[in-house]
């Protein structure tokens, strides 16, 4: 009498292997879409507001928020939830119209080191980064935050809003 190599067993795991196998690419078509901006509005569950400035009119507060980028990164890694997001955008210092005036760029210069990590910070927080992405900000364009009020940010941008 000869010997089965596969026990019953073996079997139904190996086929149990080949039916999870053969349906894990399908389990990418369940996620949810950043596109969608019921999704985003989901992550991030704030209100976003958008305004326009220049930078001459809101210099103080960005050489402000600027001074305070290395506390900042702390209040971005510790963000999980907020009621407002504002993302200004900061027209006269966008790449396309010359970049920051020097005012502001000596500060950006001065702080260059903190802001890349804020940057990077932005970038690995669901919550800010959904917010300025679904308004197609890019985090290489903020060159601030500021958490003035509990609850609330703003996110200065060197950029011209979209569209």
């Amino acid at each position: 009498m000869a010997m089965n190599p596969y026990s019953a067993t073996t079997l139904r795991y190996a086929a149990t292997m080949a039916l999870v196998l053969a349906t894990a690419p399908l389990a990418g078509l369940n996620a949810q879409e950043l596109e969608s901006s019921e999704t985003v509005d989901r992550i991030v569950s704030s209100q976003v507001k958008l305004e326009e400035a220049r930078t001459t009119a809101e210099a103080g507060k960005v050489a402000s928020a600027i001074d305070r980028t290395r506390e900042n990164i702390g209040m971005v890694r510790k963000t999980s939830k907020l009621d407002k997001v504002d993302i200004v955008f900061l027209t006269d210092a966008a790449r396309s119209e010359g970049g920051p005036p020097p005012a502001i760029e000596s500060k950006i210069e001065q702080h260059r080191d903190d802001i890349a990590e804020l940057r990077k910070e932005i970038e690995a927080n669901a919550l800010l980064f959904n917010a300025i992405d679904s308004r197609r900000v890019q985090a290489e364009d903020v060159v601030a935050v500021a958490f003035d009020d509990p609850g609330k940010v703003v996110i200065y941008a060197a950029a011209k809003p979209p569209g």
